[in-house]
């Protein structure tokens, strides 16, 4: 029975002597300021963070849990914008609110955590640094810990700015899909021959063997595409903003024969774990090509096709396969707007 009495003797001055030092020597909530830069325009930097749609799409708080659901309230943008969630497998919930909004200046959240009273307090600045980099910069405010609790003061900064870190590469995926669809569209000059360097794409789609006879073909690449698109955005969860444009790659003179052969797939910034067989990735290697962008019928690439290869004949080159990337994604009944390239090399 001593004993006892002499461990619960311990327990107390333990708990005790804890719980002086957290008092004593460890503030009660916790401040702190992390910056960032990322290569991309104040404005399309900062629609990415007053838009609550937008920011839970990349911000890693929200997207690293596959079985988190997320209720938006409006106005989904600026001051007064809010969203609820609830993340069962994990048993976490809260709310977060926009109580501030200076657009293309700063932002300030509030965030409360499973039915927390005291929120964090989070005020986001934003500065040009030039016309293509923003910096980013937070100032966090914990909530308030009762004295026992204090402890977790100690790893709040470092899982703040792991956080970022892994929103951020999120956040520099949309934004250069984004910036990557603004800029073809813009620099589209159709029917003319044009030499490009292209950079290592990683795709993710369907290899198939089909019928070329009349309209088949074409209507067997909207099927297809229409699948890959579905398993890209539903059962991968993945958004418009975060995959480039659907690309083809096939022989360049199949045109002629009875029966093709061609993958689709869509540009992913990563490789993961695929549980469909149906799918499989593709890596495009960098390469030197000749492109034309091409509108009208499916059948009429088949000129501009023709053309880069006598091209690239004339200029004594060897080419490889042809890839097909579609501007504006493939409609059965519907005119194609795509950008043919030619891989050619000595």
């Amino acid at each position: 029975m001593r004993f006892f009495k002499i461990i619960a003797v311990l327990i107390i001055l333990l708990v005790g002597a804890y719980a002086a030092s957290m008092y004593y020597f460890v503030d009660e909530s916790k401040d702190f300021k992390i910056e960032k830069e990322v290569d991309y325009p104040l404005e399309k930097v900062f629609n990415q963070f007053n838009n609550l749609q937008n920011f839970t799409r990349w911000n890693n708080f929200f997207t690293s849990s596959q079985s988190i659901d997320i209720d938006y309230y409006t106005p989904y943008e600026g001051q007064g914008g809010s969203i609820s969630y609830i993340d069962p497998k994990n048993d976490t919930d809260g709310e977060m609110f926009i109580r501030y909004e200076n657009p293309n200046k700063s932002l300030r959240y509030h965030l409360f955590e499973d039915r927390n009273e005291n929120p964090t307090l989070v005020d986001v600045k934003f500065k040009a640094v030039s016309p293509t980099k923003t910096k980013i910069i937070w100032v966090v405010q914990t909530p308030k810990l009762s004295v026992l609790r204090r402890v977790e003061n100690f790893w709040t900064e470092d899982r703040f700015a792991e956080n970022i870190d892994k929103s951020m590469a999120n956040l520099k995926n949309v934004l250069g899909n984004k910036v990557e669809k603004d800029n073809q569209m813009a620099a589209i000059k159709y029917d003319s021959l044009m030499v490009e360097n292209e950079e290592s794409k990683l795709l993710l789609g369907i290899n198939v063997s089909t019928s070329n006879k009349k309209d088949a073909l074409f209507k067997n690449i909207v099927m297809n595409y229409n699948k890959i698109y579905n398993y890209t955005t539903m059962d991968l969860g993945k958004r418009d903003d975060e995959f480039g444009f659907p690309t083809l790659i096939t022989d360049a003179d199949n045109y002629k024969d009875k029966e093709v052969s061609y993958f689709l797939g869509i540009p992913l910034s990563k490789k993961f774990g695929v549980t469909d067989n149906n799918f499989s990735f593709r890596t495009i290697n960098a390469s030197q090509n000749y492109v034309m962008y091409y509108k009208g019928t499916y059948e009429g690439r088949v000129k501009a096709v023709q053309q880069l290869i006598q091209k690239a004949k004339k200029d004594e080159m060897r080419f490889g396969d042809i890839r097909q990337t579609f501007i504006e994604r493939p409609t059965e009944g519907q005119e194609v707007n795509m950008k043919l390239s030619l891989s050619v090399f000595k």
